[in-house]
């Protein structure tokens, strides 16, 4: 009979359920991974399955020792200097699951234990700018505003991103876009790096905006089950670009356990490893490009072409390296125009405001696994008045060897 406890694990906030289930056989969590044949990734590697591309994941941190990724970390980046380390519980849990997603290439004979990710040959770059919920220094992040998100988008650019993966945001009551993160996502744009946000959580919640996601040039993802039925925490807002699996999603853990999350995070993943996928097989694609050719090739489109629940409608990886195959690359474009009031206005006044950089604070949003949702875990960007809770779920599979 399934057992649930509660342990706080976020990168900001966000309460975190584990249902301990039987243990699958070794080769059955590769077998329980419904989300990769969802966006054809299995057609796509025939392709490519991601070589010679780099994806920062800007986050709680990633353990370059678990099985299924060892040899895939890069050395990263802390850009928030204190709280939990390895070996602690409350240590890279979010960042770690959404690497998996992305480049998790397996382990034991051929591969065959262990989560396989969207692109499992890409490489991982960890920058960690947010700490997990349950971080004993979480307060202390909580009263600091260092700008870690808007430092760590250019640190990435900087040191040769192809695709930035942020699983994390704020869509608290007070969040409003922060000038310095802003430029940050236009400076990354514009050295080529193709720039992914988790839409929000906020489904159930009132549909809050939430950024990173509502920059110009990023690609928001919002989440669907299995189905392909919009996710009900999934937030519904006029930035949506593309839809991924957000719902019992299969993630790694540093404990070597694997645990089933829903969250937008986790569908921003699955949107950055399609994204390496077509950047390994056509390197001198622009990051419009990209955007516009997981656009148009997605599939389960909606009425009109668009909607603020799907966006273009579910990813699709096979489909988009076909149509690449036939773009020609184009000049580097610039950045995003400045965005309009309509959606970019000053926001709610915060009580304290600094009127410094305005950088997210050191914690992100874990945004249940679920953009500023989160796969598995909770992601919360805090911000002056404090941080955004956002529930999430998960269950565990099994563990590795």
């Amino acid at each position: 009979m399934r057992t649930a406890r509660r342990i706080a694990v976020s990168l900001a906030a966000a309460g975190l359920t584990l249902v301990p289930v039987a243990p699958a056989r070794a080769d059955g969590i590769q077998a329980q991974e419904w989300a990769l044949d969802a966006v054809h990734t299995r057609q796509a590697w025939q392709t490519t399955k991601g070589a010679g591309t780099t994806v920062a994941v800007l986050d709680t941190g990633v353990d370059d020792q678990h099985p299924d990724l060892k040899g895939q970390v890069l050395p990263g980046k802390d850009l928030i200097g204190f709280g939990a380390e390895r070996g602690d519980r409350p240590w890279a849990r979010h960042g770690t699951a959404m690497a998996g997603i992305i480049a998790g290439s397996g382990h034991g004979a051929g591969d065959s234990e262990g989560v396989m990710g969207v692109a499992p040959k890409t490489k991982i770059l960890p920058v960690r700018v947010i700490l997990e919920d349950g971080d004993p220094q979480r307060a202390k992040a909580r009263s600091s505003r260092g700008g870690a998100l808007a430092k760590g988008i250019r640190w990435a650019a900087d040191h040769g991103a192809d695709v930035i993966n942020l699983s994390l945001g704020d869509d608290s009551a007070s969040a409003h876009p922060e000038p310095a993160e802003d430029a940050a996502v236009q400076y990354a744009l514009r050295k080529g790096s193709v720039v992914v946000a988790s839409a929000g959580n906020g489904g159930d919640k009132g549909d809050r905006v939430s950024y990173p996601a509502a920059y110009p040039g990023v690609i928001a993802v919002t989440a669907v089950d299995r189905y392909g039925n919009r996710a009900a925490f999934s937030t519904r807002r006029w930035y949506a670009t593309v839809a991924a699996p957000g719902v019992d999603v299969v993630i790694a853990d540093p404990d070597k356990r694997y645990y089933e999350g829903w969250g937008t995070s986790a569908a921003a993943a699955f949107v950055s490893g399609v994204a390496a996928l077509v950047r390994s097989a056509h390197p001198d694609l622009s990051p419009r490009q990209v955007r516009q050719l997981l656009e148009q090739t997605a599939r389960s489109r909606p009425s009109g072409g668009h909607s603020d629940e799907l966006g273009a409608g579910v990813v699709d990886a096979a489909a988009a390296l076909k149509a690449a195959a036939k773009t020609k690359p184009e000049p580097q474009q610039p950045a995003a125009a400045a965005s309009s009031r309509r959606f970019f206005g000053s926001g709610p006044s915060r009580t304290g405001a600094s009127g410094d950089e305005g950088g997210v604070n050191e914690t992100a949003v874990f945004a249940a696994v679920a953009g500023a949702g989160l796969v598995g875990a909770a992601i919360v960007l805090w911000r002056g008045s404090g941080p955004l809770r956002v529930p999430r779920a998960l269950r565990r599979l099994s563990r590795t060897r």
